[in-house]
């Protein structure tokens, strides 16, 4: 199963809407296929896995990551397919909770005699998958702050210079998390000062991530890096009501995506039915590179789910640029986010944390 969920990682990024599955399928102590979630979503990690086994899979023991599906769509059900490749044992982490599955993949194969054994490695499962379970259970997708910051937790100096607070080694990582990651999202501000292209680059990656601006005037140019590259790779803006029709006409004719959504009571784009739009086109897995403005409202709201910090051996001191904006915390309870991770990446640090649950 640790196998499977190492191949099921592969797909984070590229399968969106659909969840990132993997299968291995073993005989007599052989692994004799494998598979993950194809680009795109099809065909699926079962698939992929018995059409490398053949009829090796007769008789076989399926590893599964998530519970195979039972619905037509534009495949036929992948518990269908392992019936009908005479599998006998099929091992699964977790059971989908899609209501076109939920139960329904685990009774087709029990009914045809097949045997399941089921929550093996879930909570390692349902890591990998959190994106895709999270829209299933609260519609929006997951979402990881990235943050570079220096030492006093800052991102420019007093005059505003902020490239590069950390090293060659670190941006290298920030490209994989891209790919990761089915969108970035950066704030307005982010894109005016920074202008960024926000693609992956050096890595012999083709696929790119949706970019998506949070600019509720649509004050953007759309003649920007993000505005001229359109067309090669998609750029969504969501925008509020007070974005004016020209604007609205001069990024559509660049090619992006326009997603109009509701405003809060300052009249900044209300960040949780925007990502429910996000959600309802499909998204799982969202990764917000900033701004400071951005990632406050996100963590405020109980929005974000990770943190993906590099610490660089700077100090900019108090004149500097906060790395988030006011929050308006008064007290100190118990640690909102816990530490998953720290390793050196070059010569920062990078710090991952999770969002503390109940």
């Amino acid at each position: 199963m640790r196998l499977a969920l190492g191949l099921a990682s592969r797909g984070l990024g590229n399968v969106w809407p659909n969840p990132a599955v993997g299968c291995v399928i073993v005989r007599e102590g052989i692994i004799v296929g494998r598979g993950w979630t194809q680009p795109g979503g099809r065909p699926h990690a079962e698939c992929h896995a018995l059409a490398q086994a053949g009829e090796g899979a007769r008789g076989a023991t399926a590893y599964v990551t998530l519970e195979p599906c039972a619905h037509h769509g534009r495949t036929p059900p992948c518990a269908e397919a392992l019936v009908a490749a005479g599998v006998a044992r099929v091992v699964s982490a977790m059971t989908d909770p899609d209501p076109r599955v939920s139960g329904r993949g685990h009774a087709m194969l029990r009914d045809a005699g097949i045997t399941v054994a089921e929550g093996v490695e879930e909570a390692a499962a349902r890591r990998v998958n959190d994106g895709f379970l999270r829209r299933v259970s609260d519609g929006r997708p997951s979402v990881t702050l990235k943050l570079a910051l220096t030492l006093d937790a800052r991102i420019a100096t007093a005059t505003g210079q902020s490239r590069w607070i950390t090293g060659a080694e670190a941006r290298r990582r920030v490209h994989l998390m891209r790919a990761r990651h089915d969108a970035v999202l950066v704030g307005a501000g982010t894109a005016r000062a920074d202008d960024p292209d926000l693609r992956i680059r050096d890595l012999g990656i083709d696929r790119q991530p949706v970019r998506i601006v949070a600019d509720s005037r649509l004050g953007l140019s759309p003649d920007s890096r993000l505005g001229r590259s359109a067309r090669e790779a998609p750029v969504w803006l969501l925008h509020g009501p007070q974005a004016t029709e020209v604007a609205r006409m001069a990024w559509a004719a660049q090619g992006a995506e326009l997603i109009a959504c509701e405003s809060d009571p300052m009249g900044r784009i209300d960040i949780a039915d925007a990502l429910r739009q996000l959600g309802a086109r499909g998204l799982t897995r969202i990764l917000c590179e900033g701004g400071g403005g951005l990632a406050a409202t996100l963590i405020g709201a109980g929005l974000a789910d990770e943190l993906a910090v590099f610490s660089a051996g700077h100090l900019f001191g108090a004149d500097g640029t906060a790395g988030l904006a006011a929050m308006g915390v008064t007290g100190i309870g118990a640690p909102d986010w816990v530490l998953e991770h720290a390793t050196p990446v070059g010569a920062d640090l990078y710090h991952h944390w999770r969002r503390r649950r109940g």
